[in-house]
């Protein structure tokens, strides 16, 4: 028997959000978090808008001497996580123990420090670069550094898989809980790679939206005008336990976690199978793991990061398992508004996932202003929809092929 797992905590820092619930109050009244970048200047870059985190001070959530020494995105990784913890009301005053892990997936990691130290090493020599650069860039570090904070000695590990290595970090912690490996475990993604290489790299492969004039209507999922994503930043980080320990310890259980799928596109670098066929098995996958039907789904978080290819071929791929049904659900972006987190978007979207079957309330997708005919799927085009959801999807699909889908329930006894 696989044992359950259940959400009870929940943690967002999101470009539109500095906690989970001024994200979510963000989301539904359609507020885009883009923006000309402050950052840098970015007038010799092809896209100079991004989705940035405003206004996050990491000295909220740790003393400054850590803060020197943890990346933004593993600061990012850190208040997330400890909003989560937080909301799951777990005790402090004791390690978190053997029987509890850390999972937290960033696709690139710690690439403002890789910068940094670069251009030292450069101008300065190999004696100028921080004895602190190699445990500050690596991906794995904010999942190592909460397990610290948390005295959680139990699986700890990160998962990188582009796009996909948020959700890949919330399949596998469930996994470990379902198999009793773990009784919980602190999952979800991280990442701040909104940095001049980074924007470089990716407007020069002509994956982001050059809408520089008007920034808050650059990122339009399934929309004709859609011309690339905008680059975000941020974490999500939930809270995931079996479920008598839970129960044993009175936690507010939000939702169950009952789906997982996982698929290779083994087709391209960075565009995804025309078809969407990978994203088909992922999907199947996932709703065979939770023994559901495809009419038991009334909403999906879509991908949906604005791309010319990437929207089509998810449209085609809902149409392809979901059927007739794929007309009657909602599938919609909050892309449009938080931009692209990259390996922290899975996180994020399914605690949006969560927050919509708890609320009855799902997102609009801002922008959409033009539809593109073959993205014809209902998306909540830029207006919220009061609507019960008893199970919702969350799907992430990575550069390199990598698709990951998750579901989650309505939590009933």
């Amino acid at each position: 028997m696989k044992r359950r797992v259940v959400v009870t905590g929940m943690g967002l820092l999101s470009p539109v959000g500095n906690t989970t619930d001024e994200t979510w109050e963000a989301m539904l009244a359609g507020r885009s978090g883009a923006a000309p970048i402050q950052r840098f200047d970015p007038s010799d870059f092809y896209a100079q808008i991004a989705c940035e985190v405003k206004d996050f001070d990491p000295t909220d959530y740790m003393d400054r001497k850590e803060a020197k020494r943890a990346d933004r995105y593993a600061q990012y990784g850190i208040a997330a996580a400890e909003m989560a913890v937080c909301d799951a009301g777990w005790d402090r005053s004791k390690p978190a123990g053997d029987r509890t892990g850390v999972i937290i997936g960033s696709g690139i990691g710690g690439i403002e420090t890789f910068q940094e130290q670069c251009t030292l090493y450069l101008e300065k020599g190999p004696r100028r670069v921080s004895p602190f650069f190699v445990p500050m860039f690596i991906p794995d570090m904010a999942a190592g550094l909460v397990s610290i904070r948390l005295g959680a000695r139990g699986p700890n590990y990160c998962t990188v898989s582009a796009c996909s290595s948020s959700a890949h970090a919330l399949g596998e912690s469930f996994r470990l809980i379902q198999m009793g490996k773990a009784d919980a475990m602190v999952a979800g993604g991280a990442e701040a790679a909104i940095t001049p290489l980074s924007v470089a790299g990716f407007g020069n492969m002509k994956a982001l939206s050059t809408r520089n004039g008007e920034p808050e209507a650059a990122s339009r999922p399934f929309d004709k005008g859609r011309d690339g994503f905008v680059l975000g930043e941020g974490a999500g980080v939930l809270i995931l336990e079996e479920l008598e320990h839970a129960k044993a310890r009175g936690a507010n259980i939000r939702a169950e976690l009952v789906g997982y799928g996982m698929s290779a596109d083994a087709h391209h670098m960075t565009q995804p199978a025309p078809s969407g066929e990978g994203a088909v098995r992922a999907m199947e996958e996932c709703l065979s793991d939770g023994q559901l039907a495809p009419t038991d789904v009334m909403y999906i978080n879509a991908h949906g990061t604005s791309t010319p290819l990437g929207d089509i071929a998810e449209t085609r791929a809902v149409k392809r398992v979901f059927g007739d049904h794929a007309r009657t659900l909602v599938m919609g972006s909050t892309k449009s508004m938080s931009g692209h987190l990259l390996g922290a978007a899975g996180g994020v979207e399914f605690a949006v996932c969560v927050r919509v079957i708890e609320s009855s309330t799902i997102p609009p997708t801002i922008n959409n202003d033009d539809p593109d005919p073959e993205c014809d799927l209902d998306c909540a085009p830029n207006v919220k929809v009061e609507r019960e959801v008893e199970v919702a999807v969350s799907n992430s699909f990575g550069f390199g092929g990598h698709n990951v889908s998750l579901a989650v329930r309505a939590y009933r006894e």
